[in-house]
């Protein structure tokens, strides 16, 4: 066959579906946003290959304590609503509460943003939201990544991925070993759902034919309670462990009351919740009605409430209290820690 002699196609990136130029914009987005965030840790800014951390000066022997989370489906409800602006918090949230119960200060976060196509001004709005948890938590935002997959990921949607590193005291760590029967358990209320149990919810959703838009309590509607951010306890609960020795911290992520609260009981101990010492917020009262979830099902999927819990000595415990309503936070006793019946440790509601 002759070659017809025409030039071959000129193809660029873009002809394959990434933008380099939007993906450049979005970078210039970013920039005031984490500088807002920045610590004196921080070497340079947003831009470079890596970004430089020092270890600060503060610390006598640091240890570093890392996490990494992303949102799940909640992220559905998001694209449903068309509302990008907390769901960046809630990213920020799931890792350093979850490093935060080591007692580490978040001293840095990473996020991974990733879509078919990149649309600047939702991407611009959900880094907006991760620079807010970053100042909400102390951290800095010192870098991430944004990638575009054409033909590889739904149109109009986005995933999200994170991570917080922290540094702790060597002799400062929080491990949860020193529980012992007697000691009382503290809860610290949620915001809502917070991040998890999402895929029940949509089926929730789904099974009852229930609209976002439907109206729901205090002027808000559902869409507003479901997307409500996960709340950030850093500061308050650092603030506390320079008050008074604390035993054990659980952040009450997806397995609710019933999985994460044993996850930081020494063998031989056990967790006695006090299901009359709070009222389920209404949200949970109506996951539950319109959903027929069972009490069982709801505590070990929802967090019913309670977003993380504190076990402190009893002498310990009006203080605390005290402290923790001060600094704005909704706290109360939960319950208390007494003798397992077997080796596992666990929880019983009373």
């Amino acid at each position: 066959m002759k070659n017809s002699g025409a030039p071959p196609p000129t193809l660029s990136y873009k002809d394959a579906g990434v933008d380099i130029d939007a993906g450049e914009e979005l970078v210039d987005n970013i920039k005031p946003m984490a500088r807002r965030t920045m610590r004196p840790e921080v070497l340079g800014g947003i831009g470079g290959f890596g970004a430089l951390v020092e270890v600060s000066k503060r610390f006598r022997n640091p240890v570093m304590v890392a996490g990494t989370d992303g949102v799940g489906t909640k992220l559905k409800l998001a694209f449903e609503l068309g509302r990008h602006d907390t769901i960046g918090v809630d990213l920020v949230a799931m890792s350093v509460n979850d490093i935060l119960v080591l007692g580490a200060e978040p001293i840095f976060f990473l996020d991974y943003y990733v879509c078919e196509r990149l649309d600047v001004a939702v991407a611009t709005e959900v880094i907006k939201g991760i620079a807010h948890g970053c100042e909400l938590a102390g951290c800095a935002l010192i870098g991430g990544e944004t990638a575009e997959h054409p033909n590889a990921f739904p149109r109009h949607e986005y995933d999200l991925a994170g991570f917080a590193v922290g540094l702790v005291e060597k002799d400062e760590i929080i491990d949860g070993r020193t529980i012992a029967p007697g000691d009382v358990v503290l809860a610290l209320a949620s915001s809502g759902p917070h991040s998890n149990g999402y895929s029940l919810i949509r089926k929730i959703l789904e099974v009852s034919g229930t609209s976002l838009h439907e109206e729901f309590a205090d002027g808000r509607t559902l869409g507003d309670a479901l997307l409500e951010p996960t709340r950030i306890y850093v500061k308050t609960v650092l603030a506390l462990l320079h008050e008074m020795p604390v035993k054990g911290i659980a952040h009450i992520t997806g397995g609710g009351i019933t999985e994460n609260l044993p996850r930081i009981l020494p063998e031989g101990c056990a967790a006695t919740v006090s299901t009359v010492s709070w009222k389920l917020p209404a949200v949970f009262h109506w996951l539950q009605d319109r959903g027929g979830v069972a009490g069982e099902e709801m505590f070990r999927t929802f967090n019913c409430g309670v977003g993380m819990v504190i076990v402190i000595a009893p002498e310990h415990l009006n203080a605390a209290l005290t402290f923790l309503r001060a600094a704005g936070e909704s706290a109360w006793k939960l319950g208390a820690i007494e003798p397992a019946d077997g080796t596992a440790p666990h929880v019983r509601y009373v």
